[in-house]
């Protein structure tokens, strides 16, 4: 029946019924697809405030994905406040289980290159039960967020917000890692538990973005990036402004994740310093 179709249009057709856009390449999770490209150094923050939670951050390839989660009624909810909690809008239904279908149906891998995806899980309510909520979800999706020893998995689920250190520390069978403070380098530290560093720049650093950033502010900062490599974790600021002289800054300091809420603009910046 396609033989009188010019090849423009079965070119399109196909585009259509396998529902790619041309840019980004659309994962739809739902079947074997193109994969995005990894863009190192980038973290969507509060991803799922955005239209199309989880997938336009894929499509643009971030290394990193978060979102707030709450437990109620035994859902774990995606939402910033107690009040926009919507159990139509949980953790599984939006993330874990969209990336599973992604990770069964290409080779077990999220990102072309097989790069590991941080999922930055950010828990709002009370952190022990909230922990064993989440264990107990993620006893289906081990094969995906789990990996042998001296391997990464496909998805590295970090706890941020109220963490239950010890209890996860403790957990012989965890399958997550904790996102760990700069004060917590104080103490015997284990890059398997705490895979990244997190903390406020405006805790640390006056710097704004604007003009070059102060010798000594420069010198902290690459003292503190080295301190957090040196312990084999990788390191993020949040609550830092959003201008390309402050992301300039931070990537020549070799800091790891630049966090966003204005994807496109970091996307372009990060493209822009690597050359492409």
């Amino acid at each position: 029946m396609f033989k009188s179709l010019p090849l423009s249009a079965l070119t399109w057709l196909s585009l259509l019924l396998v529902g790619l856009t041309l840019w980004p390449t659309r994962v739809t999770s739902q079947e074997k697809t193109t994969l995005p490209n990894f863009l190192p150094h980038s973290h969507a923050h509060n991803d799922y405030e955005h239209a199309h939670p989880l997938v336009d951050s894929l499509n643009f390839g971030f290394a990193s994905i978060e979102a707030d989660v709450w437990l109620v009624d035994g859902n774990l909810c995606v939402a910033h406040n107690r009040s926009d909690v919507q159990s139509s809008k949980r953790l599984d239904n939006l993330y874990l289980e969209p990336l599973f279908k992604l990770f069964n149906a290409n080779g077990n891998k999220i990102f072309a290159n097989g790069e590991t995806l941080f999922l930055l899980v950010d828990f709002k309510s009370e952190g022990e039960a909230t922990y064993q909520a989440l264990k107990q979800l993620l006893t289906k999706y081990r094969p995906m967020v789990n990996a042998p020893a001296g391997t990464t998995p496909a998805v590295k689920i970090i706890i941020s917000g109220d963490r239950p250190i010890e209890t996860i520390k403790n957990d012989v069978d965890r399958c997550v890692g904790v996102d760990g403070r700069l004060s917590d380098l104080k103490s015997p530290f284990d890059a398997s538990l705490m895979p990244l560093i997190s903390d406020n720049w405006r805790l640390h650093f006056r710097y704004q973005g604007n003009g070059e950033i102060s010798a000594e502010e420069r010198l902290k900062l690459k003292t503190l990036v080295q301190q957090v490599h040196q312990n084999g974790a990788q390191l993020r600021f949040w609550a830092t402004p959003e201008n390309d002289m402050l992301w300039k800054t931070l990537r020549e300091a070799e800091v790891d994740l630049i966090g966003t809420d204005q994807r496109e603009k970091l996307v372009a910046f990060l493209k822009s310093q690597a050359g492409t």
